[in-house]
């Protein structure tokens, strides 16, 4: 019998696709979120406290002030993934701590100089309090929050879902 248009729409439905037995752990999410936003949050206090020491080193935009603006944005999306496991919640977290641990990476090791209204951020250590304690976070955020945006769920509603009538459907 020949499929209409009808018969074609009351066989589609819904089916989830399997994105692993981690993704469908409950427990598995939740660590991933309360590793994600302690490893910003540890990020944010040192930041926020060594924030003061570096108000000095100025250009248009004092380095204080980038560590405070740090700060706020790891507490921001720590926050976002505990109360919204969002796709964007994900990203928003893995965005954050990346470009945090690239700043710190790249300051570390390269003498950029002064870029725009950023001062010259060069410093060739690693002995500055809290310093190695903040990227190692950041690396740890960066991994938790990739691992997160990997195994979540998206709303069944809206994607990981494919019509039956394309799962049964012959080819030929």
């Amino acid at each position: 019998m020949p499929e209409t248009a009808e018969t074609s729409r009351l066989r589609t439905a819904a089916v989830p696709l399997s994105r692993g037995p981690l993704a469908r752990s409950p427990i598995v999410s939740w660590t991933l979120r309360v590793g994600t936003a302690a490893a910003l949050g540890i990020d944010a206090v040192v930041h926020w406290q060594n924030a003061p020491a570096y108000d000095a080193v100025t250009a248009t935009i004092s380095q204080g002030a980038l560590f405070r603006a740090e700060a706020v944005l790891a507490v921001a999306a720590g926050l976002l993934v505990l109360v919204r496991p969002r796709t964007s919640s994900w990203v928003a977290a893995l965005a954050v701590a990346a470009s945090a641990l690239a700043a710190v990476l790249l300051y570390r090791y390269v003498d950029v100089g002064p870029l725009g209204p950023l001062a010259d951020m060069y410093e060739n250590t690693w002995q500055v309090p809290g310093k190695l304690l903040s990227a190692s976070a950041e690396a740890a955020a960066v991994v938790v929050a990739a691992l997160g945006l990997v195994t979540h769920r998206k709303h069944p509603g809206i994607q990981g879902l494919r019509p039956v009538a394309a799962i049964g459907r012959k080819r030929g």
